[in-house]
């Protein structure tokens, strides 16, 4: 067995030598519809799931623009590798925040030696009448109840179930008893848990965003998290921009393939003014178009990195919807960016690179699947009643979740 690495510049080795890994199989796994297990499970025993876990509990504690240009580094490998580490991430990510300081303890240190996390929180059906728990949620019938053994268990389905076949836990979202919403940790591989490989979506074939069912399987130990709106400060900007950082690895990834096709490609049209691809100006001005792409797709994504870093650092909750503004604005840019470049890049090398295996076609097909998530049509308005109206976003994450700052106040005076 390979010993694990214990600093993030032995790990970083690792890392890049699993993407180069990653790389390679990537058209014809796209083809195949073979999924990653192997490499996804080499790249947690390299130690990349503890890069934001703190120092304290054993990780790298690196911060998001670090965490980032990492999953963008993924991104450019297999772009079905940062989505199935999402729901990992943001699990950290809630975690980082526990107000609970025994449960933060123990997942955090949990994660560092080696466990992944999968999620399980969207589900099939869009509404069911007297179950919508509203505030822009969407309808969860998944349930916790006690067993007759007096055990906390969870019973329901879920789509979009994103890195669940891949992990050791299962982050989900249920209701109680009471109608209220909460995210209970469940072990992913559970006989009560069914992972079913039916996701159809046109790219992103490989993440295992399928169907998981879940019959009357226990809640770990610590098994309740994120129950308090303070460990959910952020998320909605993160889960947007481990997308954009995964868009930005497909323009990356797209700009070096066409480079190599121009350089490889031996005669070009009767209309261009040269035989020779590598000095034709217009061919040479779609590869110039698709790195100016690429750079747009970048930057933003450091600025939208950055500003999440410094909404955590002041821990103002003005700076968070700025953030969530910040991340909602690059998210159309790098959107327009990345699928122009991906489909531009077909006109630097002809039809040969129509044919399925030149492999081009999946960086659209990608791209277009990423950007049908969180639907960008909505976020210019979001964008445009902020700055003319100053009505901030309400993250959904909060949504059925108190403050704990609230409950000790509740708290207090139920003692007194």
């Amino acid at each position: 067995m390979t010993t694990r690495p214990d600093t993030l510049d032995a790990a970083l080795i690792r890392f890049r030598s699993i993407f180069g890994e990653l790389a390679k199989g990537a058209g014809e796994r796209d083809l195949s519809g073979e999924h990653p297990y192997e490499l996804v499970q080499e790249l947690a025993d390299a130690g990349f799931g503890k890069l934001r876990v703190p120092r304290e509990y054993g990780g790298f504690d690196v911060d998001l623009p670090t965490l980032f240009a990492l999953l963008a580094e993924a991104g450019q490998a297999d772009a079905n590798v940062p989505q199935i580490w999402r729901g990992h991430f943001t699990t950290t990510e809630i975690l980082r925040l526990e107000t609970d300081s025994e449960v933060r303890g123990y997942w955090l240190t949990t994660v560092a030696g080696g466990a992944v996390f999968g999620n399980a929180q969207s589900e099939p059906a869009d509404r069911v009448a007297g179950l919508d728990s509203g505030g822009g949620w969407g309808t969860i019938t998944t349930r916790v109840r006690r067993s007759d053994a007096g055990e906390r268990v969870v019973s329901g389905t879920k789509f979009y179930s994103t890195g669940s076949r891949f992990a050791d836990y299962i982050r989900a979202a249920v209701v109680d008893g009471d109608g209220h919403r909460e995210f209970v940790v469940l072990p992913a591989r559970h006989q009560g848990v069914e992972h079913v490989d039916d996701w159809d979506g046109v790219g992103q074939r490989q993440t295992g965003s399928g169907t998981t069912i879940f019959t009357d399987v226990p809640v770990e130990s610590n098994g309740d998290i994120g129950r308090y709106t303070e460990s959910l400060r952020g998320l909605d900007s993160f889960v947007q921009i481990v997308h954009l950082a995964n868009l930005v690895g497909i323009a990356r990834s797209v700009l070096a393939e066409t480079i190599d096709i121009v350089r490889n490609r031996t005669r070009t049209s009767r209309h261009a003014l040269t035989l020779d691809a590598v000095a034709d100006p217009d061919v040479l001005g779609v590869v110039g178009t698709l790195y100016s792409r690429a750079l747009t797709a970048e930057t933003l994504l450091g600025h939208a990195a950055r500003r999440l870093d410094e909404a955590h650092a002041t821990g103002d909750e003005a700076v968070y919807s700025d953030a969530y503004i910040q991340a909602s604005a690059a998210q159309v840019a790098v959107i327009d960016a990345v699928l122009a470049a991906s489909s531009d890049a077909f006109n630097a090398g002809g039809s040969s690179t129509a044919r399925r295996r030149a492999h081009l076609d999946r960086h659209w097909r990608n791209a277009r699947t990423l950007a049908s998530h969180n639907p960008v049509i909505y976020k210019p308005r979001v964008i445009g009643d902020y700055y003319v109206n100053g009505n901030a976003p309400v993250s959904g994450y909060y949504a059925d979740r108190p403050s704990a700052a609230n409950a000790a106040d509740q708290s207090e005076r139920v003692q007194l």
